[in-house]
């Protein structure tokens, strides 16, 4: 018996990228192109008679916008979308407010005039049409009636402590609704989201705004203190490294590790070795395994280690391969993460370096 394919209805004003977008989705024996539409109006009247499983959407649009259409589709009966904007931040801020919209994932336009772009846009889109068809449909268009609460007062330890949390698809609306709840008395966060280099800038300006952390984007041989969340650069792996008694963070442009730049094993792996027993270590919503690798490491470290649970988390491929590791302390939903990171925070714990 053949595996039903991901119906899937293209939708930009471009005749360029509606080529480029189908002539990309076709690559993939799993994905059909089952239609495709010029404008916000028309996109609506296809999604009406097709019912596709998943639609890649531009964002900006005349007429009727991507955001438009995004809205009264998750308003009246919700798909899996996939946005696709440019590489501006205009296009970041858009992607960004898409994403608290209900969009499932994103993916950048290429450059028209780069055969390695294209080769690259090909396959983001096909995983990020794939991680659309796999989302947990009960949190698309539902995104503001989660709240996550902040946590007690308690007392916290941060000296010597990292948490360290790898996220990808879902991410975005995941962490502007995470963060927000988190002290500025925690110890410092890293975090490897993945995302494409010209929007983590534009991603750590939009957190900051939001929460009391002091959320940026990882520079080399930042300083690791209490209050700060670094979110590693688009197409670098970030690292935690040992500078005399300071903790810092380490970047660079080496292989993908996992299949991403950057990548949660990498980062997870540094911070087993640099931080050992006093390391938090969380995976959350995302498709793949990124992360399974080196949670065990953080395991046999002796740090706290947990993942989101499949109720709350948008794809729960990440956290889902992670439990099945055996390495996993908690699997928690995303309002308990909060108060989970507090009891972690409160358990005295001895490091093993």
């Amino acid at each position: 018996m053949t595996t039903p394919k991901i119906r899937t209805l293209v939708v930009d004003d471009s005749v360029f990228m509606r080529t480029i977008l189908k002539n990309s989705l076709s690559h993939c024996s799993a994905i059909e192109v089952i239609g495709s539409a010029q404008n916000g109006k028309e996109a609506l009247e296809k999604i009406k008679s097709l019912k596709p499983d998943v639609v890649t959407l531009d964002i900006e649009m005349p007429g009727l916008t991507g955001l438009e259409v995004l809205r009264r589709v998750m308003r009246e009966k919700p798909i899996p979308i996939v946005m696709v904007s440019t590489k501006t931040q205009k296009g970041a801020q858009m992607t960004f407010e898409a994403l608290d919209l209900g969009a499932v994932d994103y993916v950048a336009k290429p450059l028209a005039d780069k055969k390695s772009s294209l080769q690259k846009f090909q396959e983001k889109v096909v995983k990020a049409v794939q991680a659309a068809f796999s989302a947990n449909r009960s949190r698309l268009g539902n995104r503001g009636q989660l709240r996550v609460h902040r946590p007690r007062q308690a007392d916290i330890q941060c000296d010597g402590v990292v948490i360290a949390i790898g996220i990808s698809a879902g991410g975005p609306a995941t962490l502007h609704k995470l963060l927000p709840a988190i002290p500025a008395s925690f110890p410092p966060i890293l975090i490897t989201q993945h995302m494409p280099a010209d929007f983590t800038k534009p991603f750590a300006v939009r957190l900051n705004d939001s929460c009391q952390l002091n959320v940026k984007e990882a520079r080399d041989r930042d300083e690791l203190v209490p209050g700060m969340l670094l979110i590693a650069p688009g197409n670098h792996h970030l690292s935690v490294v040992r500078r005399g008694s300071k903790l810092c963070a380490k970047l660079d442009d080496g292989p993908k590790v996992s299949g991403f730049r950057p990548s949660v094993d990498v980062l997870f792996s540094s911070i087993a070795k640099a931080v050992g027993a006093k390391a938090i270590g969380l995976i959350m919503t995302g498709m793949g395994c990124d992360g399974s690798i080196g949670l065990k490491e953080l395991k046999a470290a002796g740090a706290q280690t947990a993942a989101q649970d499949q109720e709350s988390s948008i794809v729960f491929g990440m956290p889902r391969a992670a439990a099945e590791t055996g390495c996993v302390d908690h699997v928690v939903s995303l309002e308990e993460i909060p108060e989970m990171l507090v009891r972690m925070l409160s358990t005295p714990v001895t490091s093993t370096s």
